[in-house]
């Protein structure tokens, strides 16, 4: 149950942090585990970022908002969120090829 509150605060922060619909559409849906033990968490995430995006502020921002909401709606203490990036989508939609 955790883990799904943790998977949806993901696709929340990401759609917030995301400037188009366009863009949030083409991100794949992010996947958490949970690990509960004495009333705390601690979560792993894996998402698609969009590109071009500040990296390291885009996954600061969903850690963040993950932590915050999983422990508003559980009452745990969240003790560490870790987050894979899974893989970089253009935000354009186009899938660009680098020609060798």
């Amino acid at each position: 149950m955790v883990a799904r509150i943790a998977a949806r605060a993901a696709k929340e922060a990401l759609a917030e942090s995301t400037d188009t619909s366009a863009a949030s559409a083409q991100l794949a849906a992010p996947q958490a585990s949970a690990t509960v033990a004495r009333g705390s968490a601690r979560l792993g995430l894996t998402v698609e970022l969009p590109y071009p995006a500040d990296l390291a502020l885009a996954s600061r921002g969903v850690q963040h908002y993950v932590s915050e909401r999983v422990a508003h709606l559980t009452g745990m203490r969240v003790t560490e969120v870790t987050l894979a990036i899974e893989r970089l989508v253009p935000a354009d939609g186009s899938e660009r090829r680098r020609v060798q």
